[in-house]
């Protein structure tokens, strides 16, 4: 039976998240924007209420809600008060994401409790992309080498959340580069291992207060209890993880293409041209009309996918297609949005332009959306 009425505990959070976001987010968006600093004030606060740890199992001290239909509605009230934000507190979870799916259970006691402590942020940190292997991530040149009881990991990584200034890294390497992505393993690697080091700090067009920075690995020294899964399953293991993490990017697109609607319907309705408001002249008001339709197919194509995930079904195809939609959806109304508000929508006055540019990304990372209607095409 279907049905699209939230629980009430979903709507507490839902309500949780959106004020907070209200409240906390929106008033320093701009700023942290402008100055590319990391949002830690917004971070030390959403943890001590649980915004950081609510999706942890209780037993690792988290919150014990793990849906990812439930994080997907919390995600999209976070990303509509301001996506950088959004991706600095996701960030917090790069880590203990992949542990949780790969992990045995030694691991996940100890390493994902370090991530629910309310009084202190840690960050995480997903290392697979390199300078040659982003969508390809088969031709990754990262190699961990092993040695006894240990392994050795070098290599470069760029393009990371959270890369040079995570407290815990799960980093993917080759441990045999002859099976390509059979030959691609993971291991958990801590922050202040010797031989890890930042590289350059990307400064981007958009959700500029998340750190994004290149790692370099130079002889690191990770124990073999520290591999995470069996050796050479890693590129499964990701892939396990993109099929949660690409519906979280799906409702932060959502969030971001709501704020841009709201504030374009709202200025429609007070700016007048040719004696009446512009939201009444076709032109802007059909294109207001697409805006709504759009955003709720793609949150409806988002809920889908999340059902799926929760009920453990398969679901990488409609991750996909959620994904690409809803971000493709986003980049035409945030674009769109700016169009309606004329010269003023350029103008920093209005957040549009800053959503506009923060949307883009989305469209990019946890797979291009190229690369998203490959998987789509590869499950038909």
């Amino acid at each position: 039976m279907i049905d699209f009425e939230l629980t009430e505990e979903q709507r507490d959070f839902q309500k949780l998240a959106h004020d907070f976001a209200e409240r906390e987010m929106r008033p320093v968006a701009a700023e942290l924007d402008e100055k590319e600093e990391m949002p830690w004030e917004v971070l030390k606060k959403a943890q001590r209420i649980g915004l950081l740890s609510y999706f942890y199992p209780e037993e690792y001290g988290g919150g014990g809600m793990e849906s990812v239909f439930t994080h997907g509605i919390i995600g999209e009230e976070l990303s509509w008060g301001c996506a950088g934000i959004t991706t600095a507190m996701g960030g917090c979870s790069l880590a203990a994401t992949p542990i949780l799916a790969m992990g045995t259970e030694e691991q996940k006691a100890k390493y994902v409790p370090l991530f629910c402590d309310p009084e202190k942020v840690r960050l995480g940190a997903f290392a697979l992309t390199e300078p040659e292997a982003g969508s390809d991530v088969a031709g990754l040149r990262t190699t961990a080498e092993r040695k006894g009881d240990r392994y050795i990991i070098n290599g470069t990584k760029c393009f990371i959340t959270n890369g040079g200034i995570a407290d815990l890294y799960v980093v993917f390497a080759s441990t045999d580069r002859s099976r390509g992505s059979k030959g691609i393993s993971a291991f958990i690697v801590p922050g202040d291992a010797p031989g890890i080091s930042l590289g350059k700090k990307e400064h981007k067009m958009g959700v500029r207060c998340s750190h994004t920075g290149m790692i370099h690995f130079d002889n690191v020294s990770v124990p073999a209890e520290d591999l995470l899964g069996q050796e050479g399953k890693g590129f499964i293991g990701a892939m396990q993880t993109f099929d949660r993490s690409r519906n979280h990017v799906g409702a932060a697109a959502v969030g971001v293409a709501r704020a841009a609607f709201e504030v374009a319907r709202d200025y429609a309705k007070e700016r007048v041209q040719f004696g009446k408001p512009i939201i009444q002249q076709q032109a802007i008001g059909f294109m207001l009309a697409d805006m709504a339709t759009r955003i709720d197919a793609a949150r409806l194509l988002n809920w889908h996918s999340a059902w799926l995930a929760d009920k453990g079904l398969p679901c990488t195809k409609e991750t996909s297609m959620a994904k690409a939609f809803a971000t493709d959806m986003a980049m035409e109304v945030a674009t769109n949005a700016v169009q309606v508000l004329g010269g003023y929508g350029y103008m920093r006055e209005y957040p549009l332009e800053k959503w506009m540019r923060d949307v883009k990304i989305m469209q990019i990372y946890e797979g291009t959306n190229q690369i998203q209607r490959l998987v789509i095409v590869n499950q038909l």
